[in-house]
């Protein structure tokens, strides 16, 4: 249901964080469809992950037309190593993968020492996910208290992956 006809000149904050969330995601499994494409043998896989990567392109370029929408202030200039900075978002990527598989397990665990493993790796994932995210901020790989640099990080990775070779 549609409350006000009215377009917005600009995105909402809360939601700018979810499309940087998304790109970021689509970005990085692209890039992963990218690289194992070649390795795969099997000609209907090909093809599904040939649809992926299709899909994949198709979600980025409709998501980062909403980019000059996204709400801005001062901006700032910070140099990137792409390389390193893909690495660590994997792996940051991976801790919050974790805390929310744990998190949704934790509430399916009837046994007692089982759902005392999962807290007990919950809490690892949480504390790893956190030096993860300190080493990317320090890095200058995660500049999440400047929205215009990560969203402008977002739109040079996303280009990047748009532009890999299958």
């Amino acid at each position: 249901m549609v409350l006000n006809d009215e377009r917005p000149a600009h995105l909402a904050w809360h939601e700018t964080l979810e499309l940087h969330e998304i790109v970021a995601m689509q970005t990085s499994t692209l890039m992963k469809l990218e690289m194992f494409y070649p390795e795969i043998e099997d000609s209907m896989l090909q093809q599904l992950y040939r649809q992926a990567i299709e899909d994949h392109k198709n979600n980025l370029v409709e998501l980062l037309r909403f980019y000059p929408k996204a709400p801005r202030h001062e901006k700032k200039t910070m140099g990137m190593m792409v390389e390193d900075s893909f690495f660590a978002g994997e792996l940051l990527s991976c801790a919050k993968n974790s805390i929310k598989a744990y998190a949704a397990a934790i509430t399916e665990t009837a046994t007692p020492s089982l759902r005392e493993a999962f807290v007990k790796q919950l809490n690892q994932a949480i504390t790893m996910h956190a030096k993860i995210f300190n080493y990317m901020h320090q890095q200058g790989y995660y500049p999440a208290y400047d929205l215009n640099q990560l969203l402008a990080n977002d739109m040079k990775n996303a280009q990047k992956a748009l532009g890999m070779d299958t």
